[in-house]
């Protein structure tokens, strides 16, 4: 259990911050828009991570930081890095496979739903409370609506796609509330960030050598190297060093509410130059899901008060 002591009103700097890193990863949505429709799954999501490790060593470097090379640290890396990266990120670009980035983003938003539940049950600071229950129903219910499964196309791509993208919000969960551990070990946002995308690299160049074969690939096009190269640098490298500066003081639930910030700019994206559709299920399910996200955050309960 991770007992460090976290703001649970985050200060205006943090939510700049939030602001800042949701328009970066609705940026990821659209770039895995572009990418999958060349790259198969292991490929994009290695380059994203490797890419971004090369970037944050070079700065290291030019910083003239030291990276601690102790055994603990580098298992936390990993664990982080799988529950960060690996798992999640390739359930995300699978599933762009079959639906549209901005409704990934929206599944996506679900996230801080099972950060709830995950960090009721190991942390000593961020427990359940009425308003995050019914929060917790309401986003659920918003999931509901989004995807309106029929029990007869459970088994279709589709559907599977989206359950990817949930499956992904629960892996970033048990990520946000795992990484508070590495305040307590004295790390920086920076080695934390590098740290976390250069184990997630070690794991998955094999992994991406035996599935996608890369060398027997065709050449990419320029727009998707373009967006390999944005995806790695700025949704990747610049998002985490301000994720794991907003996670030190404002732990994992408050960080989290910015999975619901990313589908405006990943549904700007989408809309404006991958041609996508929303449909008004999507906009009923993100509706709900944001009421769920505010009364999580205790701004329900406070214009009650006042009303």
């Amino acid at each position: 259990m991770n007992t460090s002591k976290i703001n649970t009103a985050m200060t205006p700097v943090e939510w700049g911050l939030l602001i800042l890193l949701s328009i970066l990863w609705g940026g990821s949505f659209f770039f895995n828009g572009v990418i999958v429709k060349e790259l198969p799954t292991f490929t994009v999501v290695v380059s994203r991570v490797a890419l971004a490790a090369m970037i944050l060593w070079l700065v290291m470097k030019f910083t003239g930081r030291k990276m601690p090379m102790t055994g603990p640290v580098w298992t936390a890396f990993l664990v982080m890095g799988l529950l960060n990266n690996v798992i999640p990120f390739s359930l995300i670009v699978w599933g762009q496979i079959h639906i549209a980035s901005g409704v990934a983003s929206i599944l996506n938003a679900t996230t801080p739903l099972f950060t709830v539940l995950v960090a009721h049950g190991m942390t000593a600071d961020e427990k359940l409370t009425l308003p995050r229950i019914f929060g917790v129903l309401l986003g659920l219910a918003g999931v509901a609506v989004m995807i309106g499964i029929d029990v007869t196309e459970v088994l279709s791509d589709n559907v599977l796609a989206q359950f990817a993208c949930l499956g992904a919000g629960l892996s970033y969960a048990f990520a946000g509330v795992y990484g508070r551990r590495f305040k307590s070990m004295g790390l920086t946002p920076m080695a934390t960030a590098t740290g976390q995308v250069t184990a997630s690299s070690i794991v998955l160049l094999p992994i991406v050598m035996w599935v996608d074969q890369p060398w027997t690939l065709a050449m990419p096009s320029a727009p998707v190297i373009g967006a390999v190269l944005g995806i790695a640098s700025v949704s990747t490298a610049l998002a985490y060093l301000i994720y794991f500066r907003i996670l030190a003081t404002a732990g994992a639930t408050n960080i989290l509410l910015v999975t619901f910030l990313v589908p405006v700019s990943a549904i700007i994206l989408g809309i404006m130059v991958l041609d996508e559709v929303l449909l008004k299920e999507h906009l009923m399910g993100m509706a709900l899901i944001g009421l769920g996200l505010a009364a999580i955050d205790g701004r329900l309960l406070k214009i009650w008060r006042k009303s």
